[in-house]
């Protein structure tokens, strides 16, 4: 029998993407480790890219590959998707400009749009990103409920904040036991006063959490949750619906985090899927097609804090009384920009009419990936809902939390990926697979076809 050739992957690499190291020289002169976001990086140097266009990426080194970060999910429609191309030329023709800075019919119009998916957004304010959104969502719980504390989940993500930058990737010997999480600080440069006023709870374990709160809150404004943890692993049968009646108990608001998951898990996101209404709900990613973008929405009486007409405002025109209560402040030169809403918009549209066939192609491309490992008898799942997922080394049978996936095979997941660059494949390694809609049976059966080649090359 002949045995596969061992393939070195990060000798592979270097040899392929000469080019890309030299920009990353270059880049190293002008900015911190060459990078403007830490995420971008990986071991030894990320890919440069040059050019995108549908599901393909092309690196400075002429290599093309499949693309399956999608800009860490926001591209549901690929890259450069005609529609929303002309979208956004048709928003600077007929509007004369790409920027207002005053109030315009897109935002009403995108407003309309969101809701129809997502009713629990009675009201809504524009932000340009997630970590915004995230911000504005707890300034109005705090606003709310005159309290000051943040609880969240062991190993959520929700962007760079410093109350929310808390065990987000602790590790074992300072996480304590899963029961009763500590909370770590995951950033040097954050105050010991953030990190002691945040609460850290277990996903998916609802009795810890409603010990843990009512230990707390009297203090805690929000609980904040990914509601289907770092975009993958589903909640237990009636974990939302408990933590919505543990928070309603204790007067908490309950913050769904939907940047990954909103119209990549379902149209109407996690709430959508398992019936339960959040009191906010942010968002980010593919509402914005691609674009910096945000979305802080939910009940009237808490949004309305944020209202101009509710109190005084220090950008105000000076007809207020400043004696008269402080509106909640939020504002933004960007916010609700007609260029991103058009190619928001746009986005939907074609949303609305190739989720489902989508979601069917993504189950497909996951059976077919499954299958492949079994045939050479690797454990593996592909853990996630909709159209995003990803590809977990590992012979357990429940992944229920941020500690299961710690103990999936990381390092043989990160080989593998990077093997799969040589074949045409790109994630960057160890990420979620996120399809778009330019993920055609083509692209799907080549990807597949060099999984086949490089599994035996790295994995046996």
């Amino acid at each position: 029998m002949t045995m596969p050739e061992v393939v070195n992957p990060d000798q592979t690499y270097a040899e392929r993407t000469t080019e890309s190291l030299a920009h990353m020289e270059r880049a190293q002169a002008v900015m911190p480790g060459g990078m403007t976001a830490n995420i971008k990086h990986f071991a030894p140097y990320p890919l440069a890219i040059k050019k995108a266009n549908g599901c393909k990426l092309y690196d400075v080194d002429h290599n093309e590959y499949i693309d399956y970060l999608m800009g860490y999910g926001a591209l549901a429609l690929g890259h450069a998707h005609p529609y929303v191309c002309q979208s956004i030329s048709r928003q600077i023709e007929e509007d004369g400009t790409w920027l207002f800075g005053t109030p315009h019919e897109k935002e009403v119009t995108m407003a309309s749009r969101i809701q129809k998916h997502f009713p629990s957004m009675e009201l809504l304010r524009y932000a340009n990103s997630g970590t915004e959104a995230n911000l504005l969502a707890l300034r109005l719980a705090m606003a709310h409920t005159k309290k000051y504390k943040i609880a969240k989940f062991e190993g959520h993500y929700h962007g760079a904040i410093d109350k929310l930058l808390v065990s987000v990737h602790p590790t074992p010997t300072e996480a304590g036991i899963h029961q009763s999480p500590h909370s770590v600080s995951d950033s040097s440069g954050m105050s010991q006063e953030d990190v002691d006023n945040t609460v850290v709870l277990p996903f998916n374990d609802a009795e810890s959490c409603a010990r843990i709160l009512e230990q707390h809150g009297n203090d805690v404004a929000a609980v904040i949750i990914e509601p289907m943890e770092s975009g993958i692993i589903a909640p237990k049968p009636g974990f939302l619906q408990q933590l919505r009646k543990i928070t309603n108990r204790l007067g908490i608001v309950l913050i769904f985090d939907e940047v990954k998951t909103a119209f990549r898990t379902s149209l109407a996101g996690v709430q959508g899927l398992y019936g339960v209404t959040p009191d906010l709900t942010t968002m980010g990613k593919v509402v914005g097609g691609g674009f910096p973008f945000g979305v802080v929405g939910g009940k009237r009486e808490i949004m309305e804090q944020s209202s101009p007409l509710k109190g005084s405002d220090f950008f105000a025109d000076g007809s207020q009384d400043h004696h008269e209560q402080k509106a909640l402040f939020h504002s933004g030169t960007y916010n609700g920009h007609p260029l991103i809403l058009a190619a928001g918009i746009a986005t939907l549209d074609i949303l609305e009419s190739e989720f489902n066939a989508l979601v069917t192609r993504t189950e497909w491309f996951k059976k077919e990936l499954s299958a492949l490992f079994q045939k050479y008898d690797i454990p593996m799942k592909t853990l996630g809902s909709g159209t995003m997922f990803s590809v977990l080394l590992t012979e357990r049978e429940e992944i229920s939390s941020y500690r299961d996936l710690q103990l999936c095979d990381h390092k043989s997941r990160v080989k593998l990926d990077k093997a799969l660059f040589e074949a045409g494949i790109y994630t960057k390694p160890g990420n979620r697979y996120s399809l778009s809609v330019e993920h055609d049976e083509h692209a799907l059966a080549q990807t597949l076809k060099a999984y086949e080649k490089v599994i035996p090359e790295v994995l046996l």
